[in-house]
This record gives C-alpha cells, sequence and structure tokens, in this order.
C-alpha cells in the first residue's frame, strides 16, 4: 500500500451537482462514503468532521461551492442571483470551523474566478467553478509531493519520528503533509519508525494516522499522549513532524491541541521540531499566533468515550480543538518550495511572492 493507493477521500459527484467524502468518524473501522448535496449537509460534515484537515477541506469546499452553482444554473438561476447566493452560502461554509485557513482561502478563490465572470451566462460560470475546483484538488496534491520530497531530505534510514495528530492522506489530496515525507520513505524503501500519538480527546492519531500507515506497511507504533516525553528521552525520536491548520505571518502555527507540548518536549531534548504546510495555509493577514481563532468544540467530546460518561455529571470543562506553537519552537517550515527557516518573516513574506 502505498500514498498513491490511499482512499480518496474527496470527490466531486459524476452528477456536478454532489460532493462525495470519505466519512473520517466511521474509521478504522469502517470504510463509508457518504454523498452530501445542500449546503447543511457539507456545514454538517465539516463541523462533525467527517472531512478534516485543513487542505482537505479548503478541497471539499472548492467541490462543495462548484456543486452548488450547478444546482442553481440547472435550477434556471440567473447570473446576478446565482453570483449573490453563492457569496451567501460561501460564507456559510466558512464559518463552520475557523481556525483551518485552507477553508477561507479556497471559498475565497473560487468567489474571486465566479466575480470574474460575472458577466458571463450561468452555465459558463457553473463551468469555471467546477474547473477551478478541479485545480484546487489538483493542485494540492502537486504541493503535498513537493513538501514530501523536502521533508525528507530531512530524514536518513532509520530515524524515529513522532507526529501528533493526522497530516496524511485523509487531511490533504495524496501523501499528507508531515505524513508525506514518511510515506515517501516508505515507497522508496527508507526505513523510518513512526511514534504515533493518539491525540486526544478525538484520537485522530490512533483512529486515522495509524491506520494509515499500517496500511502503507510502516512501521508505526501508538503511543499516548503522556508518553512522547518518554520515548523522546530514551532516544527513539530523531525528528518530530506536524501538519497545521494556520502559520501566521510570524510563523507561530495552530495544529490540534497538544502540539504545543510536543514543541516543548522536543527542544528541551534537543529534537528537531518541524511544521509541514502548504503557503496556502499560511495566513499572513494574521500578525502572530496570538491573532489566529482558537475553535472550541462540544463537552460531550471530552466527557464520553462512545456512549460512556467518564467525567462527574456538573464538572466544566475546556475543549479547545487546537493551540498555537510559538515561531522560536519550530525549526523549519516544510513548503511545497522548501524549508523555511527563522526568522520567519522575512522567509514567508519571500516564500509567498515567489
Amino acid at each position: 500500500m502505498t500514498a498513491q493507493s490511499q482512499p480518496e477521500n474527496v470527490r466531486l459527484g459524476e452528477d456536478g451537482e454532489s460532493v462525495v467524502l470519505l466519512d473520517q468518524t466511521r474509521l478504522p473501522g469502517r470504510v463509508e462514503y457518504r454523498t452530501v448535496r445542500d449546503l447543511k449537509e457539507m456545514v454538517e460534515a465539516i463541523r462533525t468532521l467527517r472531512v478534516r484537515g485543513a487542505p482537505a477541506i479548503g478541497v471539499f469546499a472548492g467541490f462543495c461551492l462548484s456543486a452548488l452553482a450547478r444546482q442553481m444554473e440547472r435550477a434556471g438561476l440567473d447570473t446576478p442571483g446565482l453570483l449573490r447566493e453563492l457569496d451567501r452560502k460561501g460564507k456559510i461554509l466558512v464559518s463552520s470551523r475557523p481556525t483551518a485557513v485552507n477553508l477561507s482561502w479556497a471559498v475565497e478563490r473560487m468567489m474571486d474566478r465566479a466575480s470574474g465572470l460575472a458577466g458571463g451566462a450561468p452555465e459558463e460560470l457553473a463551468a469555471a467553478l467546477e474547473a477551478e475546483s478541479r485545480a484546487i484538488r489538483r493542485e494540492d496534491e502537486e504541493m503535498c509531493r513537493a513538501i514530501a520530497e523536502h521533508g525528507l531530505s530531512l530524514l536518513k534510514a532509520g530515524d524515529g519520528v513522532l507526529t501528533h495528530c493526522n497530516a496524511g492522506p485523509l487531511a490533504t489530496s495524496r501523501y499528507g503533509t508531515a505524513l508525506g515525507p514518511i510515506l515517501l520513505a516508505g515507497e522508496r524503501g527508507i526505513p523510518l519508525r513512526v511514534f504515533a500519538d493518539e491525540t486526544r480527546p478525538l484520537l485522530q492519531g490512533a483512529r486515522l494516522t495509524a491506520w494509515e500507515l499500517a496500511r502503507a506497511g510502516v512501521e508505526v507504533t501508538l503511543i499516548c499522549d503522556n508518553m512522547a516525553s518518554m520515548v523522546m528521552k530514551n532516544g527513539w525520536v530523531q525528528a518530530c513532524f506536524v501538519g497545521c491548520d494556520r502559520v501566521a505571518a510570524n510563523g507561530d502555527a495552530a495544529n490540534k491541541i497538544g502540539t504545543f507540548g510536543v514543541a516543548l518536549l522536543a527542544r528541551h531534548f534537543g529534537i528537531p521540531f518541524y511544521v509541514a504546510a502548504p503557503l496556502s495555509t499560511i495566513d499572513p493577514r494574521t500578525p502572530d499566533g496570538a491573532h489566529i481563532p482558537i475553535e472550541e468544540r462540544p463537552d460531550r467530546e471530552v466527557t464520553h468515550v462512545g456512549e460512556t460518561r467518564i467525567v462527574p455529571e456538573g464538572v466544566p470543562v475546556f475543549n479547545f480543538a487546537f493551540d498555537v506553537t510559538p515561531a522560536d519552537c519550530i525549526t523549519g517550515i516544510i513548503t511545497e518550495k522548501g524549508v523555511l527557516r527563522a526568522p520567519y518573516g522575512p522567509a514567508i513574506a519571500a516564500a509567498l511572492k515567489a
């Protein structure tokens, strides 16, 4: 099993009016696809993490707007009305998850394309948006492959890699970001050993990362989140690779809750800590991590395991979905244009202009 043969996570429906997604809430027990057609279903898929991972959410959003535009065109809506409705629905999509910048980036890109065709026929607009959504998907796959190549240059045979949350093919189009170098190493016969944090409370590491790597034939060991210090202390980890949902202009990076703790441990033990992300995940409008909105999710994700309550009634719960790792804890940011190094402000600005 290679990165190229991993299940496709998101695609435009054959009718052009729907989006088909691999329901990640069912993994690893079941590989189940769902078809969404209306805005309510699309928003629900994002909020409930049926589709998740910053790049994958962006790809999904592009397909959603394409499908909605096609529906409206076939229903006979004229171009001005189509544009108004598309703008309204795009804003609702963006509001479904606030931290991952790829979501708003993809919606803005689709709306920019639509606005450029304000004088055209509805069918022309719908066709252009379908082409744009497919381009977003294709470009994401190309970016992930480039990130995999750059990231692999930082590793050598026999290295142990620790990762937190899930940043593989499920979270992107192919290869992934943080898992891309690992999967590429496997394809080339370069042995690596991966330690996957379980990633409480939704267990993306246990359910998704371990599943992807095991299917790809990568040696992976699952660890509880609070075991990371032990495997580092034992000398089993030579690098940490994580993905992210937003990188600020100064290099601060928001990723799944618990990532900052891993970065602090890595710094203590002298282990390089890398953030892997396409340039579309960098938000130059966000000056630093303090300005990144942090999503808070329902208490039930923490208070229950399945249907079983594990927390006494009435005990308050924090359930922040993300934390921010400061730039000074990051060894390098791996992008499709290479590995960015501190000082990140100038490096990011140059990469975005290149």
